[in-house]
C-alpha cells in the first residue's frame, strides 16, 4: 500500500492500517468483508441495522439507498436518491449528494460529492472535492477480457482485475463533468480541470 500512503498523509495511521492490506485493489476487492470488519470494532455511536452502520451525528436523508455493509462515520451527510452500494466507507464529515453513486469505495475525513456523480472501487483521501458530474470510472469495456494497468511514477501497475477506479490523494479537487479513467493515481493537491479526462491507462504491452 505504499503509494497510497504516499499521496493520503492519514492512511497508516487511520483503521486500514494494520489489515494487512497488501495492495489498493486488494482493499477495494474486499470492500464488503473489510467494512463488515471494521463494523466489529465500532463503539456505542454508531446505530446499526441491516448492516449499514450510521453514527448518531450523521444524517441520512429519507430516499437514500445504502446497501451494506456500510458506515457512515461522524457527521457525514447522505442526500436523498444517493446510492451507496458494495462496501462503503465514509470516516468522517464527508458528503454524498443528491443522485451520487459510492461502489466499493473508501472517503476519507472531509471529502465531499457534490451530485450526479459516481465512484467506483476507490480510495479517497481527506478534504477531496468532487463537482458535479464529475465521474471515477471503474470498468474499460474497451477492453474486454483485460486487466487494468496503469502508470504510476513511470512504472506499470497491472492490477490483475477488470474493475478498479482510482486512488485520489488528499485535497484533490475534481471539477464539473471531468472523468477520471478507471487504473490512476492523482497526486495530493491536484486540480483536474472541467470536462477533461484522466486517463493513466497503458494501451500496449498486454
Amino acid at each position: 500500500m505504499q503509494f497510497v500512503s504516499e499521496h493520503i498523509a492519514e492512511f497508516d495511521s487511520s483503521v486500514f492500517g494494520g489489515l494487512g492490506v497488501g495492495a489498493p485493489l486488494e482493499l477495494t476487492e474486499r470492500a464488503d468483508s473489510i467494512v463488515e470488519e471494521l463494523q466489529a470494532r465500532l463503539d456505542a455511536d454508531y446505530r446499526v441495522r441491516d448492516g449499514v452502520a450510521v453514527h448518531v451525528t450523521a444524517c441520512v436523508e429519507a430516499g437514500a439507498t445504502i446497501k451494506g455493509p456500510a458506515i457512515i462515520g461522524p457527521r457525514c451527510y447522505v442526500a436523498a436518491r444517493s446510492l451507496i452500494r458494495g462496501g462503503g466507507w465514509l470516516e468522517a464529515e464527508c458528503a454524498l449528494g443528491p443522485g451520487g453513486e459510492l461502489k466499493a469505495t473508501f472517503l476519507f475525513r472531509g471529502s465531499k460529492l457534490a451530485h450526479f456523480n459516481f465512484v467506483g472501487e476507490s480510495i479517497i483521501g481527506c478534504g477531496v472535492n468532487l463537482e458535479a458530474g464529475s465521474i471515477i470510472a471503474n470498468h474499460r469495456n474497451e477492453w474486454p477480457g483485460r486487466t487494468i494497468t496503469f502508470v504510476h511514477k513511470g512504472e506499470r501497475v497491472d492490477t490483475g482485475k477488470s474493475k478498479f477506479g482510482a486512488v485520489v490523494g488528499d485535497g484533490v479537487k475534481i471539477r464539473a463533468n471531468a472523468v477520471i479513467a478507471p487504473g490512476a493515481v492523482l497526486f495530493a493537491g491536484t486540480v483536474v480541470e472541467r470536462l477533461s479526462l484522466v486517463d493513466q491507462a497503458l494501451t500496449t504491452g498486454f
